[in-house]
Order: structure tokens, then C-alpha cells, then sequence
């Protein structure tokens, strides 16, 4: 993984030393509220529903063991012994003091971590696929490429205030696991028939009160010149998008309104200017970014270990496992795996500091000291030996990051709704709960198949339910917590938004309400079909006529 040079560690140190100033006179009524927003914003401090929200930015969901023992530390020390693992690869501190935000950022410098950049109108972190590097689907590996971004985006003056939020997402594999398609900008890396390495440029895509699929503008542009690209992107938006409404604001608005092929016009002339200027990327450079992502020293192994088939086979619960919390790697002998930090009970995302420090030691023992956030809100242990799978398999069952539902209805991504969010119009998280109990039967699960269940507690969208399969998005009701269901999304390459079946339903409701679509579903499905393809197969209709039925 990348590691800070002096000129890194210098920017982040002095950026603390500033913020804690900042803090200090804040804290004396030396700045108002409205002085210290900005200041805040710019290193990820939130005011929310009960308390100050501190998000820690994780570049490209990479981390190592010692970071993430870091964070556990923060957790016991300043927060209420966890943290929540976000849909950008991020970790999220729901109850910091204020006056304690420099001593943690301080303790973050000290490991490479920071916040910088995760809130506020800029370039938010860039995120990509949590299999990346070790995808058997893998076409270039995508974290160089994050890497080039986040050094071109952190602190870039031009774009420190843009009309809104801006967002990346890079895919190197043929499967897309970044979800490139709902970015501001997304980055799908290709190789030319000369193997020439370049990207496909998607703009204005989001979700959100306006959710839209973005837009191809450029089918090839060659590697070097993907800086001066994204700053020509940046310019337009910058010059274009509108300020006047915040609601209109977003990228994905302008390329509407304007068109994709207008917008498209508009980047290649500004593009025109800065094609072949200094900011081109020298080949020597994408070498020095790839260094940091060499392989590890993977040893020589067979395809299939002889003692991990054996247990495949005796060890029903373990095959479960293997089943769904395990994939295929691009090294003979190796595996990536998924802890599901969905267990039912748990809010979806979050992870106690023992926890952390117990992944931590996994991570050192079985996965050379790395590990990954996927946006789904797991973490991933990315080279594991399948020597050492059933070893692995017991402790991570052990800590409670076993449950075998990776791609199943429980493995939900869910933002923290009510519970913490100020702009949340209902709580997510005991509704998701009452959900996951309703299905808490691995048997039940398993019959039902691949199903993405996305779950957000207003229409900013953080918990991506315009692209699940089944989408809930909490809604305010004259006053009350209400919850409309949308069906039919779906991520990836053939990424499409849900659509309303209809009127909201009250938070008791919920569990029954997705009980019924999957009963119907299971009527309708054909064999081996996915709830995706018998919704695309027949339609909203049956659905909405189940769900809105009168009893008799």
C-alpha cells in the first residue's frame, strides 16, 4: 500500500496544527459558528442529530494493521468503543467531544490517516473495487491510478469549493465492484487491441433526489493524460454547474441539462488547452505509484490444498462459508475473504475497538498486514491461504464476522438514518434490524439467492437504495417516519434504478412488506433465477398487487 514521503506527513502534521488553532478558538469564542463550519467541513467534522461526527478517510478502502488498530484506539479512547464503516471506504466516529477532534487527528497523523476531504464541496475519496489487486477478473489494477487521483485532488485550490460534492470511483476488472456507473466521475480502466492502458470516462452519474446512471463521454483516453482530463471535467463543472441551488447543483444536473455530448464538447475544448501540458503523467511516474502495490511475497502453492477440500466436504458451516464470504484470487493457492460485519443485531458497518484490534491480528497472521473496506460495508482480507481458511473461518466465527450472507438479503447496506443523522427523516437501523431478524435463517437465505437489499434514511442516498435489487428509503409523513419501497435497481455493469411500487408504508409494516415480495418472488422465480432477472422478467405490477392487497 502507498506510504506517505516527508512532504505527505508534512502537509497532514501542519493541517492538524491549523485545525487544532481553529478548535482552540472556537472553543474561546474567538470564531462563530458560522466561521468555524468551513474549517470544520474541510476536516470531516459533522454536527449531527446528538453529537459532532468525525469521518476518518480511508483512500481507496486500503488499510493496513497498524491503522486499523489506530482506529480501535480512537474508538475506546474517544468514542463509545466503535466505529462505523461507510459506503465510501470510510470509518466513521458517531460521539467525539469536539475539543478532542485535534487529539485524535494528531494520533491519525502519526499512521498516515487523516480527514481531510471527506466532507464539504470537493473531491470526497476516491474509491474502487475491494478486490482490486487480486481479482481473478482483474484487467489493470486500479489502486495506482486512486493513488495518482488522490494526490492530484487533496488540496487542489481550483477545486476546494465546487458547487457540491464531488465523487470518484476506478475499476480495473471486468466485473464492476466500484459501482462506476452512479459517480460524479467513473474511471473503467481498458486495454487497447495494442495493450495500450487507458480509461473510459462515465460523468453524471448519482443517486440521491435526482438519481441518474451516467454518461460515457469518452470511450479511450490514454493513461497519461487522465489528469489533465479530470481538471478539464472539473473546470467545466466549475464554470457551468449552478450555485444557486443546492438541489441543482450536483454534475449529473449540468450533463442533463446541457446534454452528455454538449457537456462532452465543452471538456475536450477546455481539454484542448492542458492536453500535452506539464501536468501530462510521465511513464516513470505510473511505475513509482505501482511499486507501492507489488504483489506480497505469495509463496508457491498448489491450486487446490488437499486438507482445505477435506474440510469443504466434512463441514457443512464451513462450506457455507466458503460459499459466500470467499473468492476466487488471481494467485494459484490464495484467497480473498470477506468479514461480514452484518451479523444480526449489529447496525450494518459498525465494529468494536476489540474487534478492530482482533482484525488486526488477522490481518498479521494470514494477510500480510493489509486489509480492505468494500463499500458494502464489509472488510476484506484479501490473501489469505486456503491452507488457512477453516483456521480463519473459526476465529472471525469466534469475533462475530462469520455470518455466511455476503450477497444475500441481510448483507444490507444501510446508512445510520435517525439514529445519528441530522438530515435523516427516519431512523434505518431498527428497521433493518427488524428485517434481518425476520430472515435470520441461513436455510431461508440461501433458497432466496443474490439479493441486494439497500436501505437509506433520506434522499441524500448514502445507502445506495436507488441500486438495490430491493431499495427503502425512509420518508418524512406530516410528521412521522414512513418508508417507501423501490424494486428493480440493480449495481455493476448493468447498473439501473429501482422504481416506487407505490405508497409508504409505517415502520411496523417493513418486515412484512419485504416478506411479501420475496414470497412472490420465490412463486414466480424460474430455476437458478435471481430476484433481479424475475423482476426484469415480469415486471412491478405482481409485485405491487402482493404487497397492496387487502386481507381477507
Amino acid at each position: 500500500m502507498y506510504i506517505y514521503d516527508a512532504i505527505d506527513q508534512r502537509i497532514i502534521d501542519e493541517r492538524t496544527r491549523q485545525f487544532r488553532d481553529q478548535t482552540r478558538r472556537y472553543l474561546a469564542g474567538e470564531l462563530t459558528d458560522d466561521e468555524f463550519r468551513p474549517l470544520r467541513l474541510q476536516n470531516g467534522l459533522y454536527i449531527q442529530r446528538h453529537a459532532p461526527m468525525l469521518r476518518i478517510a480511508v483512500p481507496y478502502g486500503m488499510l493496513s494493521s497498524k491503522q486499523l488498530r489506530k482506529l480501535a484506539f480512537v474508538a475506546r479512547t474517544y468514542d463509545r468503543n466503535y466505529g462505523h464503516f461507510s459506503t465510501r471506504q470510510n470509518c466513521q466516529f458517531n460521539w467525539p467531544k469536539l475539543e478532542s477532534v485535534p487529539d485524535i487527528l494528531e494520533h491519525l497523523a502519526s499512521v498516515q490517516m487523516h480527514s481531510v476531504q471527506t466532507s464539504g464541496n470537493c473531491i470526497r475519496n476516491t474509491t474502487t473495487d475491494q478486490f482490486a489487486g487480486v481479482a481473478a477478473d482483474e484487467i489493470v489494477d486500479p489502486r495506482p491510478y486512486c493513488e495518482l487521483i488522490r494526490q492530484w485532488s487533496t488540496f487542489h485550490p481550483e477545486f476546494a469549493h465546487l458547487p457540491r460534492k464531488f465523487k470518484i470511483a476506478v475499476n480495473g476488472a471486468g466485473e464492476d465492484r466500484a459501482a462506476i456507473q452512479v459517480h460524479d466521475i467513473g474511471l473503467n480502466l481498458v486495454k487497447s487491441d495494442s495493450g495500450e492502458i487507458g480509461f473510459k470516462v462515465i460523468v453524471g452519474g448519482g443517486l440521491g433526489r435526482t438519481p441518474i446512471i451516467g454518461s460515457v463521454i469518452r470511450e479511450f483516453l490514454p493513461r497519461e493524460h487522465i489528469l489533465t482530463y479530470l481538471d478539464s471535467i472539473l473546470r467545466v463543472y466549475n464554470r457551468y454547474g449552478r450555485r444557486d441551488n443546492k438541489f441543482k447543483a450536483r454534475i449529473k444536473i449540468l450533463v442533463k441539462a446541457m446534454g452528455p455530448e454538449a457537456f462532452a464538447a465543452k471538456v475536450e475544448a477546455e481539454w484542448a488547452n492542458w492536453k500535452d501540458s506539464p501536468s501530462t503523467v510521465p511513464a516513470e511516474e505510473f511505475t513509482h505509484l505501482e511499486r507501492f502495490f507489488a504483489p506480497p511475497a505469495y509463496e508457491s502453492l498448489p491450486a487446490q490444498d488437499a486438507d482445505f477440500q477435506s474440510k469443504l466436504e466434512s463441514d457443512k458451516a464451513f462450506a457455507r462459508w466458503v460459499e459466500r464470504n470467499v473468492t476466487r484470487h488471481k494467485v494459484p493457492g490464495y484467497a480473498a475473504v470477506t468479514l461480514s460485519l452484518k451479523k444480526t443485531g449489529v447496525a450494518p458497518g459498525d465494529a468494536t475497538g476489540e474487534q478492530m484490534d482482533a482484525v488486526a491480528d488477522l490481518a498479521d497472521k494470514y494477510c500480510f498486514g493489509e486489509l480492505r473496506v468494500s463499500h458494502e460495508q464489509n472488510l476484506i482480507l484479501a490473501d489469505v491461504k486456503q491452507a488457512d481458511l477453516f483456521e480463519l473461518w473459526q476465529q472471525a466465527r469466534a469475533l462475530g464476522f462469520a455470518t455466511p450472507n455476503i450477497g444475500l438479503l441481510t448483507d444490507m447496506i444501510v446508512c445510520p438514518g435517525g439514529d445519528f443523522c441530522a438530515l435523516a427523516n427516519a431512523k434505518s437501523i431498527p428497521v433493518a434490524e427488524a428485517i434481518q431478524r425476520r430472515f435470520d435463517n441461513l436455510d431461508y437465505l440461501y433458497d432466496i439467492g443474490d439479493l441486494d437489499l439497500n436501505f437509506s434514511g433520506c434522499m441524500n442516498s448514502c445507502g445506495h437504495h436507488h441500486v438495490g435489487n430491493i431499495g427503502i428509503l425512509g420518508v418524512d409523513k406530516n410528521g412521522s417516519e414512513w418508508y417507501q419501497v423501490s424494486l428493480g435497481g440493480e449495481q455493476g455493469n448493468l447498473a439501473t434504478l429501482g422504481k416506487v411500487i407505490g405508497p409508504s408504508f409505517a415502520q411496523e409494516e417493513m418486515p412484512d412488506v419485504i416478506e411479501k415480495i420475496i414470497k412472490l418472488y420465490i412463486e414466480l422465480r424460474h430455476d437458478d433465477e435471481r430476484f433481479i432477472d424475475t423482476f426484469r422478467r415480469v415486471g412491478i405490477d405482481p409485485f405491487k398487487e402482493r404487497v397492496y392487497a387487502k386481507a381477507d
